[in-house]
């Protein structure tokens, strides 16, 4: 007798446009909320109103796979709302680039890792949250203590410590408001209903 094996259902043509359409409008809301700033940093970052939040929950619905894609989308965009600012910054070519993968690519892309947890429940999608935020904020240390330590000020003798408490100024609050929102979306049942093996 033949064994019958099984095989994983495929995303129909409606279920991708879906999935493009959902990602593309909220790549457009988390662009909007990142350019709204409760407290803009002098040297970048910027504490936003949950911008990171609608990527976020595009992993959450569709997997860490769907969200590492739409997360990397993002960070082209924000990359490209701030390329001429950044060519102003007097930076050389070899730290310019370095700013770009670690400020823009790698911080943004990793978002998508917030749906890493998310068949665990609302803590495991505060949990997913909360990892995708702290990797975002190690990618900032990285580039702040290297690239940016020549900004340093005098008093601080440390440009890793100095970098993690400039980002930490910013990163802190915008992960405890984005975890809390994520929190409270995750107990609408359309939002559960939403999310997809």
């Amino acid at each position: 007798m033949a064994e019958m094996t099984q095989t994983k259902p495929t995303l129909t043509s409606h279920g991708k446009i879906v999935r493009l359409t959902a990602s593309g409008i909220m790549i457009a809301l988390a662009t909007v909320l990142s350019m709204i700033t409760i407290v803009k940093m002098p040297l970048g970052g910027s504490l936003t109103p949950v911008s990171m939040l609608p990527i976020c929950m595009i992993a959450i619905v569709y997997g860490t796979g769907w969200g590492l894609g739409t997360a990397l989308a993002y960070a082209l965009v924000q990359l490209i709302i701030d390329f001429s600012s950044a060519l102003t910054w007097g930076l050389s070519v070899p730290a310019l680039v370095a700013c770009f993968v670690f400020d823009y690519l790698l911080a943004f892309s990793v978002l998508g890792f917030a749906g890493v947890f998310r068949r665990k429940g609302a803590l495991g999608i505060v949990g997913g949250v909360v990892l995708a935020c702290v990797l975002r904020y190690i990618c900032h240390i990285i580039s702040g203590g290297t690239v940016f330590a020549v900004w340093m000020p005098e008093e601080w003798s440390n440009p890793w410590i100095y970098a993690a408490a400039y980002n930490g100024i910013f990163m802190l609050p915008e992960t405890i408001l984005t975890a809390a929102a994520a929190f409270a979306l995750s107990k609408v049942p359309a939002i559960r209903n939403l999310m997809v093996d």
